[in-house]
């Protein structure tokens, strides 16, 4: 029986994950960038000023919603997480130095494709009875389309509660327990016969903490993710940075490295990586993988945010892609290939791949600090997962039914940390894959009403002047 369920979800991943699902992907965030006119580099400085200039406004959100800043915290958690270090670094490994060069171009694209989200997300949300703002694929779906395609929220709704307790909380609290349990054994504080025990006293911390986060309420979710994202990507950029400034005079051949092995991986990796669309498939999945424009989850987030102007939380959308991959997944890359380590091509790799890159510039000591950065990634990443899943079952039922889930949400933490989610692992990214389905055909059949709001935004901004 399990046999036949790991060959099922083999079949139906590689479907998903395969080349429909990617030129979906590419096809719609191409075909919402040419009707925007390719607003996510025409309007940029805009966004990048608008956005920051936000962050540093103290401000204080109405009852049921949260600030604009805090809302791209919370978006920004579930999509920073540990994919941000073991996924770039697994792009690499199969697909060479030139996966980098596309998983840029799918940022490129990415960045429009979150741009709409959001706004459709902030345009067509609704307060729930408990007066807190809820919106999302499931709401532009609702709201925007005809009732004939409604049951594509019922879809999107039913793949996110599916998702959210393999990709959002399992495996994230998996890679929490490895990574500490990692950095323990290294310093002989810990003994493998404790490893057990260390996995369940960690599963039941994580799962108490989880739990007093979301049941607080979304004010609650903001205030936490609005210190604790920051921080993380803080603590990340200038451990990246230091390792490039070391390396600095790698830089020039490593870039080489990348746009050539983009358009000729063999060159770069000795025939290893021998074909071009391996780079490409690599380097396009972990973009839209890390980023997740096209997915629909982050919007959930950004339709708590208090605000009147669905273009002006759409620019945050273009802020998160840059942030999460053009950034972080950058420095990732960077940090592998300009340290000199060995990349093991055509072999499957991980964290450890990152983690050999900042050891062998700082020395073994640094492992404690990117065992604290994975923590902080993958904690950050279940809170916002929590809250995709907790408005996907209210959609589906009723908001009385948000608290029950959230503490069994919280539950499956302990799971997380003492199990193993090989499968787990496997079948959740197969329903995160199916998530982007109904939302990619709604972005689609909405577009229109993307570029009309952003017409008459920008009209306004103009009149304005």
């Amino acid at each position: 029986m399990l046999h036949m369920i790991e060959t099922i979800n083999a079949a139906v991943n590689n479907f998903i994950w395969g080349v429909p699902a990617m030129i979906c992907i590419f096809g719609v965030g191409l075909f919402l960038s040419v009707r925007t006119n390719f607003l996510q580099i025409r309007k940029f400085p805009y966004a990048i000023r608008t956005t920051i200039g936000r962050m540093f406004r103290k401000r204080n959100a109405s009852d049921g919603a949260m600030t604009p800043f805090q809302a791209v915290c919370t978006a920004l958690a579930a999509t920073v997480g540990t994919g941000n270090i073991a996924g770039v670094a697994g792009a690499i490994a199969i697909g060479g130095p030139g996966a980098v060069f596309w998983m840029w171009i799918s940022a490129l694209l990415g960045m429009c494709t979150k741009y709409a989200e959001v706004t459709l997300a902030v345009h067509f949300r609704e307060k729930n009875t408990n007066g807190e703002l809820v919106g999302g694929p499931m709401y532009y779906i609702k709201n925007g389309l005809d009732k004939k395609w409604h049951f594509l929220a019922y879809l999107f709704s039913a793949f996110g509660v599916l998702t959210v307790f393999g990709t959002g909380n399992a495996t994230q609290v998996n890679t929490i327990t490895t990574a500490v349990n990692s950095a323990l054994l290294n310093y002989h504080l810990l003994g493998e016969d404790q490893v057990p025990t260390s996995n369940l006293i960690i599963g039941i911390v994580i799962a108490v903490l989880v739990g007093m986060i979301l049941l607080g309420g979304i004010k609650r979710i903001g205030r936490v993710t609005e210190k604790l994202v920051p921080f993380m990507a803080l603590l990340y950029v200038i451990l990246g940075l230091g390792v490039i400034v070391i390396h600095a005079g790698a830089l020039p051949s490593v870039f080489g490295a990348i746009i050539g092995g983009a358009f000729n991986p063999s060159a770069v990796t000795g025939g290893i990586v021998g074909s071009m669309f391996v780079s490409m498939k690599k380097g396009v999945s972990r973009g839209i993988f890390s980023n997740e424009a096209g997915l629909g989850t982050g919007s959930i987030a950004h339709a708590c945010a208090d605000t009147r102007k669905p273009v002006k939380q759409g620019m945050f959308g273009i802020f998160e892609v840059f942030t999460d991959t053009i950034v972080i997944c950058t420095l990732t890359a960077l940090v592998i290939l300009c340290s000199g380590i060995a990349v093991p091509y055509g072999e499957a790799a991980g964290a450890e791949l990152t983690i050999r890159g900042f050891t062998s510039t700082y020395g073994s000591w640094i492992s404690i600090f990117t065992a604290f950065a994975m923590c902080c990634f993958a904690f950050s990443t279940t809170i916002g997962w929590g809250l995709y899943g907790a408005r996907c079952i209210e959609f589906l039922f009723s908001e009385k039914v948000t608290k029950p889930f959230m503490v069994v949400y919280s539950l499956v933490a302990i799971v997380g940390a003492t199990a193993n989610l090989g499968l787990m692992w496997s079948i959740a990214e197969t329903f995160n894959g199916l998530m982007a389905i109904p939302n990619l055909i709604a972005l689609f059949l909405l577009s229109g009403t993307v570029v009309k709001l952003t017409k008459e935004y920008f009209a306004s901004e103009e009149a304005l002047r």
